[in-house]
Order: structure tokens, then sequence, then C-alpha cells
């Protein structure tokens, strides 16, 4: 099976603008708005769109957070900031680096498809597919408290789970403020462990779709 060093030089690291606040619903608003919706357009998002996007699930916030590291819009368990956010898109897939507010490339291939489970049957057009990536290591050798927990198996998974959700939530919010269709869902770990080259300390959990409503393809 084909991993991600496969032609990871074809792509280039994918600077994204400054995140900006623009025209959305408040919060009330995109709350009662907030829903699910599988049937997405391939419509891609705009440069902005993308960069606000990726803010607002998981992006730095402020320079100093708990623990000395930098803050982002999601919590996680101590600060530990174990789950990592990869993307998706039609040219490839990138790893989001938050404190540069950059896209990493980790392969030239388009895997948008793993990032829809088997048993779903259901072939997204989505143009962006976030999939949440653990990474064990960064819970275990937290700069925070240091809990017996975090060396516990199921206690991680209760951490890490909680915290995924919580950036899957900001991600549907965002959706619904800006007209957007979003879908949280299973994906295909197996593959998706191969072709983005995962350590053993890193396991994807879940993955997101999101985009125009293919009713308003554009």
């Amino acid at each position: 099976m084909t991993d991600a060093s496969s032609g990871k030089g074809a792509l280039r690291p994918i600077e994204l603008p400054p995140p900006a606040e623009g025209p959305a619903l408040s919060l009330h608003e995109a709350a009662a708005r907030r829903r699910t919706t599988r049937e997405i357009a391939a419509t891609p998002l705009t440069p902005a769109q993308l960069s606000n996007l990726l803010w607002v699930a998981w992006g730095v916030n402020r320079k100093t957070g708990p623990f000395g590291a930098p803050g982002r819009t999601a919590a996680s368990a101590s600060n530990s900031q174990e789950i990592d956010l990869y993307v998706m898109l039609d040219a490839g897939a990138y790893l989001y680096d938050a404190a540069a507010h950059r896209l990493d490339p980790v392969a030239a291939l388009d895997l948008r498809f793993g990032a829809i489970g088997h048993r779903q049957a259901v072939r997204s057009k989505a143009p962006v597919q976030l999939v949440y990536v653990v990474d064990l290591h960064r819970l275990t050798h937290t700069a925070g408290f240091e809990e017996p927990g975090l060396h516990d198996p199921e206690v991680q998974k209760s951490y890490y789970f909680v915290d995924t959700g919580l950036i899957a939530g900001n991600v549907y919010l965002f959706a619904a403020a800006h007209g957007l269709a979003c879908w949280f869902h299973n994906c295909d770990k197996t593959s998706l462990t191969n072709l983005l080259a995962l350590r053993p300390e890193q396991k994807p959990l879940f993955a997101q779709s999101i985009g125009w409503p293919a009713a308003a393809d554009r």
C-alpha cells in the first residue's frame, strides 16, 4: 500500500491568510441552525474560508495558555493538545500547524476517500475532510498535571474522545454560522494509518466533512 512518503515532495506548504472575522450569524443563531448535512457539494472553499475554519476549529487564540503552552480555541486535557488535525484536500493531505497557521504537506494524494468509513456507504464530494488523530505521546508527556489517568489507556480514551468532540463542535458552529454543510463521521482507520505514515502512538479517530450544501452548489 502506498504511504505518505510517496509524492510528498510534490506538495508545498500552504500559508493560510490570517484569520479574520467576517459576516456571520450570532452564536445564538448558529447554535439554532447547527445540524448534520451529509449531502455536500464539491465546490471548494476559498483560502480565507479554509483559514477561518481551521482557526476556529483548533487554532491558537493566545500566546500563553495553561502551563505555559499556547492557548487554543478548544480545550484539551492538561492542555496536552494531543489531537492532530489532518486536512484532506483534492491536491493532497496536509497537517495543520496551528502555531504557524499553515498547512504542512503529508501526501500528494487525494485521501478524502479514507475519511469515510467503509460501512457508511456514502461517497462524499466534500472539498474539505478533517481527520482527527490522537498522539498518545502528548498525553503521557504533558506539561500539565501529571495525573495517573494520563497513562491509563481507558482513561486516555475518555480524554481524547472528549477533546476531539470539543474541536468538532467548533467546526459545526462555524459551518452553521457561515451557511456551510458539516458532517462528523467515522473514517477508514486502517487505510489512514498507512497512507499518512502514522507512528505507533498516533491513532486516527474520526473525520468531519465540510463544504457547501449540495442544494446550493455554486
